[in-house]
């Protein structure tokens, strides 16, 4: 689709974007957007084949929009058609590894929005400009999206923002995404709205862009080894002319050039720039003739990437590569791996980490230089699903004793990614010792990718926690914590043992959790040894019960009349509560005159170990010290719903109550502070979609992400 503002090509009197090396057309037409330009569309999507330069476009871009990014351009050098006026940055929420939740509410408060819904924001960015806020929106990495690869998340995005975005009028936008989806972005858009920008298009082709990167990339002036078809002019404007025509104009030119010519940089030997057959004409073909280049079959190249091209976040561990490519290959790569570095050095790319709990072997991971590279290598394997379930596989028996606790963290957090992908992670999903230690943002996208008539009952209870667990960025103890509690209220506390036995120091042992309807308050009490009756499992047993000769500690719940097994506070008044009473230990319904049971008086509350106090969805618990101001919180009780009911026995019994239901839960004191979760997190809105009630907001704010310094070699 031919841009309606794009200018004739012009004379060579201009300097070429020192990032971009070329792209004229596409900038000239960004830069009608960004203006305003009569006739320009209010809605851009830039989109082409993985590899084409879309991200390096519109990063580049980006630096002509960045007020203090500017003041570092030669601005007069480059072509005016092409440089923007000097305004206020657009908002740019990338989406890379996010959810399409998590990058509303980064609009939401880059924009200092009140709302507390996702439907609620796009109003309120509609209404924005009535107050003199321009509302231009930048949203780059579509294709990029989501925590694990096979969740779809970049479908989610278009549909869930950016569909969303570009209906409002007052929007302006700019986006690059997946091909497939760029069609489906435009689509019920008013004519003229909507500019749809296919790099690889004849229309938006580049060729002397193609040209210049090559060329650069050739230069030692920029790093490339002196040889002969570097350093002589002619030789090398003729050798990138070659590979530029060879990669052609359309899917994955750029990365085809970059790749083509690293290659024949970190091994010119035996490399003839006259013979047109050792120049590659896509990814795929790059890689074939590197490997025969250094005398290697290309699928053993394919198969030491495979494990890189399958892998989920950022790249592998490096000592993960060699038995996950001999896990894919299906025999030992040991040897292949021993020789094989300069082999995949053009294509991979260490990543380094430092800080404080990254162990020793897993501060280095090995990345692919582009997500093109993938795609490549994964269109050569035959059966992914299947070379998954070897790679997942592989990874569980990299677990120590199986104790997820001591499992290495990429280990831990992407065996879902990799699960999934293999169609096996509803089996995965039995195993308490996971849930309690995986990532939960990453763990809960990849279970909600499961069709839910394959989940067991586990997998159920932990996606209805997962909500909680995210938004709290609580630790591993209180989410192993938090599950605990869910197994009892979902009636399977085999799984609550499990994690009871496995992590050590939980903040709490749930003792019982019924389920009931309207509790309005809770308290715990006592009956002295005459002042109950039989429990109603008793009574059904038929068993006659032994003298009781000690008090018995009780919860006392406010209810709805009509409750099974609670007592009308006023038997002549139908719209009166009733009340429930429960053994404090065991829940059992105990048959009892209310009026026989006693409170803790307040000394006796004052004078306890425990004392607590209660937000709308928390409860802290906290021991006292010797002295006033010297408490220790020794935990904190999180939940998805408002509480209505709170109270603490002397002996350190929480009893709580929602909506729903009431539990009781004894707590641990003898670590105070280990298990508390985060209240000041990095806004808990942007993993939960629709949060009960405004969290406390401290996000990063959108804004255009820094750009790499000027560049004069210009890659995919």
């Amino acid at each position: 689709m031919a841009s309606p503002t794009q200018a004739p090509e012009q004379t060579k009197a201009h300097e070429p974007h020192p990032y971009i090396g070329g792209r004229n057309a596409a900038l000239r037409a960004l830069t009608a957007w960004r203006m305003e330009r009569q006739g320009a569309p209010r809605v851009v999507i830039l989109t082409g084949s993985p590899g084409t330069g879309c991200s390096r476009l519109l990063t580049g871009f980006l630096m002509l929009c960045d007020p203090e990014y500017r003041k570092g351009l030669e601005l007069d050098a480059l072509d005016p058609e092409t440089v923007p006026a000097d305004l206020p940055a657009p908002a740019v929420p990338s989406v890379a590894g996010l959810t399409a939740a998590q990058t509303l509410w980064l609009l939401a408060d880059h924009y200092e929005l009140s709302a507390t819904r996702t439907a609620d924001i796009f109003p309120e960015l509609g209404q924005l400009p009535l107050s003199g806020r321009p509302v231009t929106i930048v949203v780059p990495d579509v294709d990029r999206a989501g925590p694990v690869r096979g969740t779809g998340e970049p479908a989610r995005v278009v549909r869930e923002v950016l569909k969303p975005l570009a209906a409002v009028e007052s929007i302006r936008l700019l986006t690059d995404v997946p091909r497939e989806l760029a069609a489906e972005l435009a689509e019920g858009l008013p004519p003229g709205v909507a500019q749809i920008i296919d790099l690889d298009a004849p229309e938006w082709a580049d060729r002397e862009g193609l040209v210049l990167q090559a060329e650069a990339l050739l230069n030692p002036r920029f790093g490339a080894p002196e040889l002969p078809f570097t350093t002589d002019p002619d030789a090398r404007h003729a050798l990138a002319e070659a590979i530029a025509r060879h990669a052609g104009d359309g899917a994955g030119s750029r990365l085809t050039v970059h790749l083509a010519v690293q290659s024949i940089l970190m091994h010119p030997e035996g490399f003839d720039p006259e013979d047109a057959s050792q120049l590659p004409g896509s990814v795929v073909e790059v890689l074939d003739l590197h490997a025969q280049r250094l005398d290697t079959h290309p699928r053993t190249l394919r198969q030491i990437l495979a494990p890189l091209a399958l892998a989920e976040g950022d790249g592998l561990p490096v000592h993960l590569l060699t038995p996950l490519a001999s896990a894919v290959a299906e025999r030992d790569m040991s040897e292949d791996m021993a020789r094989g570095m300069p082999l995949v050095a053009p294509f991979i790319r260490p990543i380094e980490r430092a800080g404080e709990g990254i162990p020793e072997d897993e501060r280095t991971l090995l990345g692919l230089q582009h997500p093109g590279i993938g795609e490549a290598v994964r269109s050569s394997i035959a059966d992914v699903p299947g070379a998954q379930a070897r790679i997942a596989v592989e990874l569980l028996e990299a677990v120590p004793h199986q104790d997820w606790a001591k499992a290495g963290a990429y280990v831990r957090d992407h065996i879902a990614g990799h699960t999934l992908e293999a169609g096996l992670l509803p089996r995965l999903l039995t195993d308490p010792g996971l849930f309690a230690h995986a990532d939960p943002v990453r763990l809960r996208a990849a279970v909600e990718a499961v069709p839910p008539e394959q989940l067991d009952a586990p997998a159920r209870t932990y996606l209805r926690t997962a909500p909680l667990l995210t938004r709290t960025q609580a630790p591993a103890v209180l989410r192993a914590a938090l599950l605990e509690t869910a197994f009892v209220e979902d009636g399977l506390p085999e799984y609550a043992a499990v994690l009871r036995r496995i992590v050590p120091g939980l903040p709490w042992h749930t003792l019982w959790s019924v389920p009931v309807a309207g509790v309005d308050a809770v308290t715990v009490g006592e009956l002295p040894p005459s002042g109950a009756a039989s429990d109603s499992a008793a009574k059904a047993s038929a068993k006659q019960e032994p003298a009781e000769s000690a008090p018995r500690a009780v919860a006392v719940s406010v209810v709805p009349q009509g409750t099974p097994g609670s007592s009308p506070l006023k038997a002549d008044d139908a719209n009166a509560p009733a009340v429930l009473v429960q053994d404090l230990a065991t829940g059992s319904v105990i048959d009892a005159d209310p009026a026989q049971i006693l409170r803790p008086s307040d000394d006796e509350r004052a004078t306890g170990p425990l004392g607590f106090s209660r937000g709308a969805d928390y409860v802290r618990v906290w021991r006292r010290g010797e002295q006033k101001g010297d408490e220790k919180i020794v935990t904190a009780l999180i939940s998805a719903t408002p509480f209505t009911g709170t109270d603490l026995s002397p002996d350190g019994i929480l009893l709580v109550a929602t909506e729903s239901g009431v539990k009781a839960l004894q707590i641990r004191s003898t670590q105070p502070c280990a298990t508390t979760a985060r209240r000041s997190v990095p806004d808990p809105r942007a993993v939960e979609p629709e949060p009960a009630q405004a969290p406390e907001p401290e996000p990063e704010a959108a804004q255009a992400p820094p750009a790499p310094g000027p560049d004069a070699h210009p890659t995919a």
